[in-house]
């Protein structure tokens, strides 16, 4: 590990969440590496502000999106206008199997094995797209459920084949009301499921509003886990 990346863990929970992208995109330039960041994002608003920090820097930095086959067509239309609108670089992460494919073989399978779904629609697609890059950008944070309380912003993660990749968290300290304001002060466009009381919105059949008072992703498979996979597939080291 070189002198900057160590420095990079010293700070990494002391800085900002806008010095903190800075100084990973400066020591991916150091290694001129800045095409090997890049960004998960599902279009939900954390991943919208990090991206809005990301592009500050990287205009066209790879935004990977999770295409499962089971979006709502609400984020599907936000997606889209958000690509047209930001000129985004967007990577579609595509299962090996269309969605038609998929239910033949084993019918709503979302239904009775959810993590099996989600390790075939999202999982082993995202492991697959990680390959290429070094430094991994995503929106979670600590406040969104029990699973992600020990979250730190900087950790070394390994994928199934062994490669090795910085995984970046620079929301990890902030609270929703933070992540609503940095977005209503820089103008990014709501999503319209949170004005339904979605709060965690991922593939449709698979997500409800979570009961008030609940954690925000409580909403999500109703209610049997937390994690779809894609969090906790790769090997933090």
């Amino acid at each position: 590990m070189s002198q900057g990346v160590d420095t990079l863990l010293d700070v990494s929970e002391t800085i900002s969440a806008e010095e903190l992208v800075a100084e990973v995109v400066r020591q991916a330039e150091r290694e001129n590496a800045q095409e090997r960041i890049c960004l998960t994002s599902s279009f939900q608003t954390e991943d919208m502000v990090v991206l809005h920090m990301l592009r500050e820097h990287l205009a066209r930095v790879p935004v990977i999106f999770l295409e499962t086959g089971y979006h709502f067509p609400e984020l599907i239309a936000y997606r889209d206008r958000m690509v047209v609108e930001w000129d985004l670089n967007l990577v579609n992460a595509l299962p090996e199997t269309t969605l038609e494919e998929h239910e033949r073989e084993f019918g709503l399978l979302h239904i009775v094995e959810p993590t099996k779904c989600c390790a075939i629609r999202k999982v082993e697609p995202l492991m697959r797209s990680l390959e290429p890059y070094s430094w991994w950008f995503t929106g979670l944070r600590r406040e969104q459920s029990p699973t992600r309380a020990g979250l730190k912003k900087v950790e070394d993660h390994r994928l199934p084949t062994g490669k090795g990749l910085k995984k970046i968290s620079v929301l990890a300290d902030w609270d929703w009301g933070r992540v609503e304001g940095y977005a209503l002060k820089h103008g990014i466009p709501r999503l319209e499921l949170y004005d339904r009381g979605y709060t965690s919105i991922g593939c449709e059949p698979c997500t409800a509003v979570p009961a008030a008072g609940a954690d925000p992703r409580s909403g999500r498979w109703g209610g049997k886990k937390l994690e779809c996979g894609i969090h906790t597939f790769s090997e933090k080291q």
